[in-house]
């Protein structure tokens, strides 16, 4: 039985030296050490030596046991390791050549000028309220003192879903229902996408964005608008910036004005883009209407505010000096790279 053992032991250690894969080890581990291998079926003749010769044979048997599967142990982590340095030699890589360039994305000038927007009126004190862009005509027109056959609807002929539903067309929507939910004192800016029927040129777009304000208190004047307005100006185009204001009329205000600011090409001499006036319209604005505060439940003799409106797209062309709205929409890389 010695020799039988010390022939296992030699034939386990050969076949694992010749060994090249790891499965094939673990065939080895069977052959020799599993339940039918060839040390078990010598361990199981133990019972036929004398007494006195079995606890030298065990001994030798758990020598011999120990010394494969040191041996299994080893030739596999050889295996393994020949394995790992192949394949990172295969897969070697050289850090010294040049790597591919990473494109970096940036913020749409969009999205840059309503962030700047957005800035400025949180420093005044504003909150930036957000609303549905489907919207009833409810909110959109009727309380906003414009109720079904009103002319002024005409110029913001919309997309209906149905006789009471729409794509908004401006986010003063957003502000009646602020002043629905909310008590005065308001004052919030209202950003978002609107929608009207216009066709696509260098200056329209059937979709754009505004920017409406909102401000509800007790003893407000024209001169806070003014004020408010004036501020919003000098930080997005600069100190020098003038604005004037002319009278208009807007169905939801009493006064209303539009603001014009200083033409962004000529600084106020007068050029072929402003037409010889020095000034650009900006956007509307005026005194809330009383009877659209009444609409919401805010007593017009208690509390009194301003609105502005402005194109988004329209405080941005001149910040960025873009003469085409239509760029703001075409993703183009090369113009958004500008940026």
């Amino acid at each position: 039985m010695k020799e039988k053992l010390e022939q296992i032991r030699l034939a386990a250690q050969e076949l694992l030296d010749k060994a090249t894969e790891p499965a094939a080890i673990e065939e080895l581990r069977v052959k020799f050490l599993g339940k039918k291998g060839e040390l078990t079926a010598i361990l199981k003749q133990m019972g036929q030596l004398a007494a006195d010769e079995r606890p030298a044979m065990g001994q030798l048997a758990n020598t011999v046991r120990e010394a494969i599967e040191s041996s299994i142990e080893k030739r596999r982590k050889e295996l393994t390791d020949a394995a790992l340095n192949k394949r990172l030699e295969s897969e070697r890589l050289d850090v010294t050549l040049p790597g591919e360039p990473t494109v970096r994305g940036e913020l749409h000038p969009l999205d840059k000028a309503l962030e700047q927007v957005k800035q400025i009126f949180l420093g005044m004190g504003f909150d930036v309220v957000d609303g549905p862009e489907v919207e009833f005509d409810h909110y959109c027109f009727e309380m906003l003192c414009m109720p079904k056959g009103h002319p002024a609807r005409d110029t913001q002929d919309t997309f209906y879903i149905d006789d009471n539903i729409l794509l908004r067309t401006q986010t003063s929507s957003v502000q009646v229902r602020t002043m629905l939910s909310r008590k005065p004192p308001i004052r919030i800016i209202s950003p978002g996408r609107v929608y009207r029927v216009d066709p696509v040129d260098a200056t329209h777009s059937p979709v754009f964005h505004q920017v409406e304000g909102l401000v509800v208190d007790k003893g407000i004047r024209m001169s806070d608008l003014k004020g408010t307005l004036e501020q919003l100006t000098k930080k997005l185009y600069g100190e020098d910036m003038k604005v004037r204001f002319r009278p208009h009329h807007f169905p939801y205000t009493e006064p209303s004005a539009e603001m014009d600011v200083t033409c962004f090409r000529c600084h106020g001499k007068g050029c072929r883009l402003c037409k010889g006036e020095g000034y650009i319209e900006l956007l509307g604005c005026g005194m809330v209407h009383p009877q659209v505060l009444e609409n919401c439940g805010i007593d017009s003799t208690v509390y009194s505010g301003f609105a502005f409106g402005v194109g988004l797209e329209r405080l941005t062309m001149p910040r960025y000096d873009i003469d085409d709205l239509r760029l703001f929409f075409e993703n183009d890389v090369r113009f958004l790279k500008q940026f």
